[in-house]
């Protein structure tokens, strides 16, 4: 990413997850969960860069792989639902997501809108231009400095239309957000025409996680720590169905990691299933 460095580079997290995608098709055995390789071409990494500690392939195998159980379970809910009849998505902390890339053929019938800090989407979109990608006219990279000013205004500044239902699908923001903010963006969510859908990840405390993944769950806090972006919010499901409830959605449901592990990940031979501690508020207006 050296030749991108005068215009910022994207968050670190955003990185991590593009690169664990990639490993997943470059590493692990077929069938992949989802195939992603964009994110990897936008990133253009440094040779040995899965010598990095954070890309171990052994030891990072069940992030990765809840990382492509969630993106391959929002990707199936946009594509169902699209077929219902809804055409705006909404990406809240869109990262490096590559959905509209990747599945152009589906994406180009509906409105995208990505949402996410300025540096990044800088960045991401004059990584698409300059990979040949483009920006077409159903794609909106909506930039957001969350501390000064509402993502929501945003998002209709950019031409979402309030009168029309939307997939808004959020991952890995709940845990850096304090339960007012989250409570918030859901209250704000559930006003969303009726028939909307929500798929937003919540993080369990770490005592409801399994054992095995309790070692990487405090590497990951403590490295969160060190980049000034600690890990603030954890719910139980419960309390997941609760705020859910309290926001006003009409129908609220979880799904957890083990959910997401029977859906896609039966019968491999290679043990590869997702870490325990991510789960789903799906709701509906």
């Amino acid at each position: 990413m050296e030749q991108n460095k005068e215009m910022g580079e994207p968050d670190n997290t955003a990185v991590r997850v593009a690169l664990w995608r990639a490993m997943h098709v470059q590493i692990d055995a077929p069938p992949h969960i989802i195939e992603d390789e964009i994110g990897f071409k936008l990133v253009d990494p440094a040779d040995g860069w899965q010598k990095r500690p954070d890309m171990d392939p052994e030891f990072t195998k069940r992030l990765r792989a809840s990382i492509v159980a969630r993106a391959r379970f929002i990707e199936d809910l946009v594509i169902e639902q699209s077929q219902l009849g809804i055409d705006q998505y909404v990406l809240l902390g869109a990262g490096l997501d590559t959905f509209a890339q990747r599945r152009s053929g589906i994406a180009s019938q509906l409105h995208v809108f990505e949402i996410d800090q300025p540096v990044t989407q800088t960045w991401k979109k004059q990584r698409l231009l300059e990979l040949g990608f483009g920006l077409p006219e159903w794609l909106h990279l909506v930039s957001v400095d969350f501390e000064i000013s509402s993502w929501w205004q945003q998002l209709l500044k950019a031409g979402f239309d309030t009168s029309k239902p939307a997939v808004v699908a959020c991952t890995g923001v709940s845990l850096y957000l304090t339960k007012d903010a989250i409570v918030d963006t859901l209250r704000q969510v559930a006003t969303l025409a009726p028939g909307s859908k929500l798929a937003m990840a919540f993080y369990l405390p770490m005592d409801l996680l399994d054992e095995e993944d309790k070692f990487l769950q405090q590497i990951a806090e403590k490295g969160a720590r060190a980049a000034g972006t600690p890990f603030i919010s954890f719910f139980t499901p419960n309390e997941i169905l609760a705020l859910g409830d309290q926001a006003g959605f009409k129908t609220i449901e979880t799904v957890s990691a083990r959910n997401l592990a029977d859906r896609y990940f039966s019968g491999r031979s290679d043990n590869l299933r997702p870490a325990s501690g991510e789960e789903f508020l799906m709701a509906t207006t």
